[in-house]
């Protein structure tokens, strides 16, 4: 399938390289294109594995009908020019997923998560869980690492998991997952879908393929989600339904009581639902509760989603610099019952800040940053709230520094990407850890 091809890959980061290097040697004619320099390194590798290198702002011009394939980056929007002339012109678009699907070994079982909150958390829960079940388990995807980096590593029997996300379902066509997760659908990328449509159309590709044959896990009180999977073939287990569901004390499983709350060391609802989607999973692999209890008595979470930095002088600092859109930023505000500061603010994707206003109770003081700064401004003086409109967020900490009292919480909860001022939401969750801790 991949052999004795033209093949034009679209973006020079992991996935790209990952790409490159698993099609080489394949008699392929393969040009490698970035709108930046090279590592020099990266260079290197790829002219020992013969790749034509193609570095230029306008990679439009570079897309011809003589490709029989590109291969995208997944950061690419589908609504650029980029896009819209591989459609016009018919070329087959592919993922390095996508690819490396096609080079797995048989008789494995692949474990599929995707969702606008939660992904991480749940793939990270599962992950820990079939390890210390003794199951032989390759992690990738979204979380990490390409799956075009893993293939040599996977061996029959094995368990492939993958956190998938929209942007790397876009370009899926045969790649098929044994299990797959939908842990709740809400309006997000919305500049990279174009339409909130076209987002929840791509993220039921995690289905694709399914028959009854292969499961489906979705949170059943999140409507979205329920639209979506109406229609898929797989067979359906739901969570938050009457049978597998969260009360004030326990983690309910098949309808009978299966965690109390109190042995989980993380908190907050959203942290139970992605445990009980977690659990969903892993009853189908002999699920040893002792083993569970144990984990999930020590389990911190994962690191920029609700993360505890550190408390100083009575107040606590949380890093939540994942939460890149007002959903997620709503499930931290609902955590704490303690007077917060809350920083706000990032890219422009017209998020619609409204969405928090039923969570503010015990937000004292707004500090607006980013490119929406002026923004939150406004929306906190629409809300009430007072708001110190800071830009970039050493300055949001510095008058925080001024203005924070013992017992109250400081909170990064942007409900915003960090792309204006940063690559990925890691490094602005990054600098706040390092700005806090040496207050």
């Amino acid at each position: 399938m991949y052999e004795n091809k033209k093949i034009l890959i679209l973006g020079a980061a992991k996935s790209g390289l990952a790409a490159a290097s698993l099609l080489a040697n394949k008699n392929n004619d393969i040009t490698l294109s970035d709108i930046n320099p090279l590592k020099k390194e990266d260079e290197m590798m790829l002219n020992e594995l013969g790749i034509k290198i193609i570095i230029t702002p306008n990679q439009v011009d570079l897309i011809d009908s003589s490709y029989d394939l590109v291969i995208k980056n997944p950061a690419i929007m589908s609504t650029s020019d980029i896009v819209k002339k591989l459609e016009n012109l018919g070329i087959r678009t592919e993922n390095e997923m996508e690819v490396a699907y096609h080079y797995l070994p048989q008789n494995i079982t692949i474990i599929g998560i995707t969702g606008s909150n939660g992904k991480t958390t749940t793939t990270t829960i599962i992950y820990e869980l079939l390890k210390r079940h003794g199951k032989n388990t390759v992690l990738g995807g979204n979380i990490g690492t390409p799956l075009s980096t893993l293939v040599t590593k996977i061996k029959p029997q094995d368990i492939l998991l993958l956190e998938i996300s929209d942007h790397q379902l876009c370009d899926l066509h045969d790649f098929k997952t044994d299990i797959s997760i939908l842990t709740n659908i809400c309006p997000t990328h919305l500049d990279y879908h174009g339409t909130y449509e076209h987002y929840m159309d791509t993220k039921k590709k995690i289905f694709n393929h399914h028959t009854k044959n292969e499961i489906a896990i979705i949170n059943k009180a999140n409507a979205d989600s329920l639209k979506i999977t109406e229609d898929i073939l797989s067979t359906k287990i739901y969570f938050n339904d009457n049978k597998n569901y969260i009360d004030d004390k326990y983690i309910y499983l098949n309808g009978e009581k299966y965690l109390n709350i109190a042995d989980i060391n993380i908190k907050g609802i959203h942290n139970y639902e992605n445990i009980l989607a977690a659990l969903l999973v892993l009853q189908n692999f002999d699920l040893d509760k002792e083993i569970v209890t144990t984990f999930l008595k020590q389990f911190n979470g994962v690191e920029h989603r609700l993360e505890f930095v550190l408390e100083k002088d009575k107040v606590k600092y949380y890093n939540d610099s994942k939460s890149t859109n007002p959903t997620s930023t709503i499930t931290a505000l609902k955590t704490f019952k303690n007077s917060i500061h809350l920083i706000l603010g990032g890219l422009e994707r017209y998020q619609d800040f409204n969405e928090l206003n039923d969570y503010l109770k015990y937000v004292k003081h707004i500090y607006a940053i980013g490119e929406v700064t002026k923004r939150v401004a406004e929306y906190a003086k629409n809300v009430q709230i007072p708001c110190t409109e800071c830009v970039t967020l050493s300055k949001a900490l510095a008058e925080i520094k001024k203005n924070v009292v013992a017992n109250e919480i400081v909170l990064l909860s942007p409900a915003s990407s960090s792309q204006d001022q940063y690559k990925k939401f890691e490094e602005r969750g990054e600098e706040f850890k390092n700005i806090v801790e040496n207050f």
